[in-house]
C-alpha cells in the first residue's frame, strides 16, 4: 500500500452532486478532490452543522494485512501528543477486507485541513521568483518540524520514526505553524538486523515507503548484521532544511537527470550552492544531519539544540 503525497492538497477538483459521508456518527458533505494515490484518497470534507473544513482520508484495504496498515496510522497519531504533528479527529472502518472472496473494507481517517498546503507548495511558488525564504523564517518553521521530530522519536512504550519526513509531508497551519502529517509510514525507530532476510524486508519496505531523494543511506543497501535507529529521520530533516533553502532536496537534480540516487546519497558529497544567501552556520548545520555514517548522525535533541544557537545568533544575542 502506497502512502499518499500531500502536495495536492491546495489543487482544486470538481464534483457535479455532492457526496454525503457518514463517519461514526458525524455527517460530511464531500466538497473537492485534493489527493489521490495509488490506494487512498484525500477529500475536502465540511461539517454542515459546525461548518467546519477536513481533510478526509479514505484508505481502500484488499486484506487483513492492508487493513491493519491502515489502522496502525491512527494508532501511531494516538501515540504522540505535539502541536506539530497532525491529529486525528475521527475515523471509521467500514466493510471486511477478505482476500479469499475479493471484498475490500474502507477506512475513513478525519482530519484537520490546512488550507495553505505543505511547504513544498510553498517553497514551489518561490522557486517559480526565484525568491529565497529569509533565514531567520527557515530556522523558525524547521524548529517547528523538530519538534514534530522529536515527539515522535519519544513515543512510548517505543521509540518511533517517520520514515517518509520531506517538504510534502509538512503541512502549514494558518499562523505558518508546521504539521508533519502523513503517518502511514511510520514505524518502531530501533530495528535489530539480523541476517539477508531481514535486511531485504527492510530495504524492500524503504523501496516502496520513503521518498528516494529524502531516504537516508543506511536504507539503500541495508547490511545483514545492523542497527537501524530513529537517525533516519535526521537525515531526511537534512534534505528539508536544505530544500527549504534552495527549494528542492539536494538528490532531486540527479534524479531528474536519471542518474543513480543511491550512489550520490552513499557518496556524501552536498552540493551547497556558491552563490548561496544564507550562512556557513546554516551550511553547517545541513551537513551536520547530512552524515552518511548513521553512527556519527547526531540525535534530534543535538539538532534542536543547534538551532537554538543559530536563532540566537541571527537575533544578535551571541
Amino acid at each position: 500500500m502506497q502512502s499518499i503525497g500531500w502536495t495536492l492538497i491546495m489543487k482544486r477538483g470538481c464534483f457535479c452532486r455532492k457526496e454525503t459521508l457518514n463517519i461514526n456518527g458525524s455527517r460530511y458533505t464531500i466538497r473537492e478532490r485534493l489527493a489521490q494515490g495509488g490506494f487512498s484518497l484525500i477529500d475536502l470534507g465540511e461539517n454542515p452543522t459546525t461548518r467546519r473544513s477536513y481533510a478526509i482520508k479514505r484508505i481502500t484495504c484488499h486484506s487483513i494485512d492492508d487493513q491493519n496498515i491502515a489502522l496502525r496510522e491512527i494508532e501511531n497519531c494516538r501515540k504522540i501528543d505535539s502541536e506539530n504533528v497532525i491529529r486525528v479527529v475521527d475515523y471509521e472502518l467500514k466493510g471486511q477486507a477478505d482476500i479469499v472472496i475479493n471484498t475490500t473494507s474502507t477506512l475513513y481517517i478525519v482530519l484537520p485541513y490546512y488550507k495553505h498546503g505543505a511547504l513544498l507548495d510553498h517553497l514551489q511558488l518561490r522557486a517559480r521568483k526565484q525568491d529565497h525564504m529569509p533565514e531567520a523564517q527557515i530556522v523558525q518553521i524547521f524548529l517547528g518540524v523538530c519538534e514534530g521530530v522529536k515527539a515522535i522519536h519519544e513515543a512510548k512504550p517505543v521509540p518511533l520514526a517517520h520514515r517518509d519526513l520531506k517538504t510534502a509531508n509538512i503541512c502549514l497551519s494558518d499562523s505558518f505553524e508546521p504539521i508533519i502529517v502523513d503517518l502511514g509510514s511510520m514505524t518502531e525507530a530501533r530495528l535489530q538486523i539480523v541476517g539477508q532476510s531481514d535486511a531485504q524486508r527492510l530495504q524492500d519496505e524503504a523501496e516502496e515507503r520513503s521518498s528516494i531523494v529524502y531516504r537516508a543511506p543506511e536504507l539503500f543497501t541495508v547490511k545483514s548484521y545492523c542497527t537501524i535507529d530513529e537517525r533516519t529521520d535526521i537525515w531526511s530533516l537534512g534534505c528539508v532544511l536544505y530544500a527549504m533553502c534552495y527549494f528542492n532536496s539536494p538528490f532531486d537534480p540527479i534524479y531528474e537527470r536519471g542518474d543513480s540516487v543511491a550512489l550520490a546519497v552513499l557518496s556524501g558529497n552536498i552540493n551547497i550552492p556558491e552563490d548561496s544567501i544564507y550562512t556557513e552556520d546554516m551550511h553547517d548545520l545541513i551537513n551536520y544531519m547530512l552524515r552518511t555514517d548513521p553512527m556519527e548522525r547526531p540525535f534530534i535533541y543535538s539538532v534542536i539544540e543547534r538551532t537554538h544557537d543559530l536563532i540566537q545568533k541571527l537575533e544578535g544575542r551571541v
